[in-house]
């Protein structure tokens, strides 16, 4: 018994019978079970009325596809939040109203990023309302300290105020476009988003004071995984802009929540480890197209993402997948080791976010296997994006 408390303690779990961890548990799987079984409604009710991706020479679905997944990552990561806090597991008060902020930035940027999947919407107006929903975040406290990066001066507080906001808001804004940007093939931005909560959730679990920040992973880790039990290829159901949103946007925010920080000198450093994947995606992305001479880099889709030319090499959408979640994985490990975080509560991270997504993939494929062998109805063929 004293060695499974060892193993707990080590993994940041003070009491596992206590009643905030099976809080944080349920939120989790409050989070899992409601998107796992709210998509299929969600899902008919699209094809009902045309929310469809159409086939083009970018997209890798041959038939229009459902693309309002993200509505259903949304609810079930907002259903699991209030589960959480009408059971307040932890002391969260004096942070309610940052959380309170991350959820209404989270809805407005789900909203817009709907509006954008079905209607279109043009990229400066986007732009406009990503870098609103960060500075939402700044007037709430939540902003990264120029003056806390490492291997930079100290600067004095009139220039480090308004440094700190931009960089807060780049950091918002360029995180909510880098997740989005590698939502390309099937299982890629599900699997990377569930890897990367469940990384910062065990790394924010190592903190007493980090309660706010696990709850938020804890439902975020929950609904991803709800998600790609459909996403993962062949794909029923897309997440779209909506659901990439959510992501980007709240993983940038809980974040600043002070997550990862255990120094001032390392505040910015192990969310940038951690988040690798997409940000280094979207900088080779930019860097390329605007040495091909295109003036607005964010604007001129292509295909030199990092999860097309992986998709070129194996050939398999699934492959991909496993791969770019793998490299996610290696990613957050060496943000754990970064960290500070103890060895046992890595490999139990690594452990269960192997076994849960190899659970889903799994469970998809025996799925589509069953849907073979008799009739699906069909997708929606209206004209929509």
């Amino acid at each position: 018994m004293d060695s499974l408390m060892d193993l707990a303690a080590a993994l940041g779990i003070a009491n596992p019978t206590g009643r905030g961890f099976l809080s944080v548990l349920l939120t989790f799987l409050t989070a899992w079970l409601f998107t796992w079984r709210f998509i299929p409604r969600v899902r008919e009710f699209a094809i009902k009325v045309g929310w469809a991706d159409q086939p083009n020479e970018r997209r890798l679905n041959k038939e229009p596809l459902p693309n309002a997944g993200g509505l259903a990552i949304f609810a079930g990561f907002l259903v699991s939040v209030v589960v959480a806090w009408a059971l307040r597991p932890i002391v969260i008060e004096q942070v309610n109203i940052q959380v309170l902020a991350i959820l209404l930035g989270a809805s407005v940027l789900v909203l817009t990023g709907f509006i954008d999947d079905q209607f279109g919407l043009s990229p400066l107006f986007r732009l406009v309302v990503q870098a609103l929903s960060a500075v939402l975040l700044v007037v709430n406290g939540l902003t990264l300290d120029f003056n806390a990066l490492p291997f930079l001066p100290v600067l004095p507080d009139a220039v480090n105020g308004p440094l700190s906001v931009a960089l807060t808001i780049l950091w918002v804004v360029g995180l909510t476009n880098a997740v989005n940007l590698m939502d390309g093939v099937d299982g890629v931005v599900g699997g990377v988003g569930f890897v990367t909560s469940m990384v910062l959730l065990v790394t924010a679990a190592q903190f007493p004071d980090r309660a706010a920040a696990v709850v938020l992973l804890a439902g975020l880790a929950g609904a991803a995984l709800g998600y790609l039990r459909h996403n993962f290829n062949p794909s029923r159901i897309i997440m779209g802009d909506a659901g990439a949103y959510l992501f980007g946007y709240t993983l940038a925010a809980v974040s600043l929540l002070g997550t990862l920080k255990f120094s001032a000198g390392a505040s910015l450093l192990v969310p940038l480890l951690v988040m690798a994947l997409p940000i280094l995606d979207t900088t080779q992305v930019v860097i390329g197209r605007l040495a091909r001479g295109i003036r607005n880099p964010l604007g001129h889709p292509d295909k030199t993402h990092i999860h097309h030319r992986v998709l070129a090499r194996t050939s398999s959408a699934r492959r991909t997948a496993v791969i770019l979640w793998i490299v996610a994985l290696w990613c957050g490990v060496i943000g754990m080791l970064a960290q500070g975080v103890p060895l046992a509560a890595i490999a139990g991270t690594v452990a269960a976010c192997a076994f849960c997504l190899w659970f889903v993939a799994h469970r998809r494929v025996r799925a589509h296997g069953r849907e073979a062998v008799r009739p699906v109805p069909p997708a929606p063929s209206g004209d929509h994006r």
